[in-house]
């Protein structure tokens, strides 16, 4: 068994991977910017980043920040090679080269970045989280109306089935892009509003409203689906399912609530 570095290893997908690393025996090192003891801003770099990656024959790079996310790869990048690191395994998003959107933008530069590295690598492509689209949902269901973009659709994606694949990849040998990864369905936004709203036990009325700019019209033109990639398992409201239960929050006297 080898030793793996996660990076962003206490976050919603590389908690899952260090773990899944560990049950097969693999020794792992989370780094994170407060998890002792390799408590590393991938921003800055440093002594205490090469002192993380000293031994590591792979690391899986799952760390992310809206700001920042080029300067740590290109951090992590400079470790890896100064410490002889085979392999680096990174997480990417589904689009990034379609959809102009300024977080895709970044995800690119760090894939270049990878493939540019002189470091063995892999870079797998996944569609969003069910996580992450419940967190956006739940942002734009603070307001009395429910607020989406029109026309758009999304494919999202059972987290632990992308920890699963990265896990097999980090084990493997590097294989350059790989086949992304997208969720079983590909949806209507309105739809899996709609199924939020059930599920979480919200009224809510739903308003689709046209948007502007480039970004919205790669969204809108499927840039980040992949629809002949539709490899997950797990549907949106399986993950629905087992985050509310029968959809009633409750309050003391039995009523749902907003």
């Amino acid at each position: 068994m080898t030793t793996i570095l996660v990076t962003g290893g206490t976050g919603t997908l590389g908690r899952l991977v260090a773990e899944r690393l560990r049950t097969d025996g693999h020794e792992v090192r989370v780094l994170s910017r407060r998890t002792q003891p390799y408590a590393v801003d991938l921003r800055e770099g440093g002594d205490a980043l090469d002192a993380a990656v000293a031994g590591v024959d792979t690391i899986v790079h799952c760390a992310s920040a809206q700001k920042g996310d080029e300067q740590a790869a290109a951090n992590l990048i400079r470790a890896a090679r100064g410490a002889g690191v085979r392999h680096l395994v990174y997480i990417s998003i589904v689009g990034v080269d379609r959809v102009p959107f300024g977080y895709y933008k970044s995800k690119l530069a760090v894939e270049q970045l990878v493939e540019e590295s002189g470091l063995g690598w892999t870079v797998l492509r996944a569609t969003q989280f069910h996580d992450l689209l419940v967190m956006v949902l739940q942002g734009l269901s603070k307001l009395p109306v429910l607020f989406l973009p029109a026309g758009v659709r999304d494919q999202p994606v059972e987290v632990a089935e992308v920890a699963d694949r990265l896990v097999e990849l980090a084990a493997g040998e590097p294989a350059g892009r790989v086949e992304d990864l997208g969720g079983p369905e590909v949806r209507t936004f309105e739809s899996l509003a709609r199924a939020y709203l059930k599920a979480s036990g919200r009224r809510r009325a739903v308003v689709n409203v046209p948007l502007w700019g480039a970004a919205y019209r790669g969204f809108r033109s499927g840039g980040h689906l992949t629809p002949g990639r539709a490899v997950g398992t797990g549907t949106f409201e399986k993950y629905l399912a087992a985050r509310f239960g029968d959809g009633q929050v409750r309050t003391g006297s039995g009523r749902s609530r907003a």
